[in-house]
């Protein structure tokens, strides 16, 4: 399985595959053409609530992850699609968030790859 991980703002390449965007909004100032977005899953980004309790706070991390997670596991035909493009090929999950290590996308991977180990 390749999963790759890539912020939206960050150059396109042909080495990132099938791009899908994990943010449930668009990301700000940024156009289609230079998203080169294949995919948008809107409905795979955290709840609106969680999303706005979170606000990028690092401190919040471990909390978010836990509740990203429950929010994940009921949302099985969304992981399995991601899943099985990776098993086809490289995907990149594409984020907005500044922060590379606390967002999202980083808690997605790693409940993919640890739905199909």
């Amino acid at each position: 399985m390749s999963l790759h991980l890539k912020r939206a703002y960050d150059t396109p390449s042909s080495d990132d595959g099938f791009r899908i965007l994990v943010d449930r909004l668009w990301p700000r100032g940024l156009t289609k053409e230079k998203a080169a977005i294949d995919l948008w899953l809107r409905e795979i980004a955290p709840s609106h609530e969680l999303r706005k309790w979170f606000h990028h706070e690092p401190d919040k991390w471990p909390e978010f992850r836990e509740r990203y997670i429950a929010e994940l596991s009921g949302k099985p035909e969304l992981i399995a699609e991601i899943a099985d493009r990776a098993q086809a090929g490289v995907v990149t999950l594409v984020f907005s968030a500044r922060d590379e290590e606390h967002n999202q996308a980083v808690v997605l991977r790693e409940y993919i790859e640890g739905a199909r180990a």
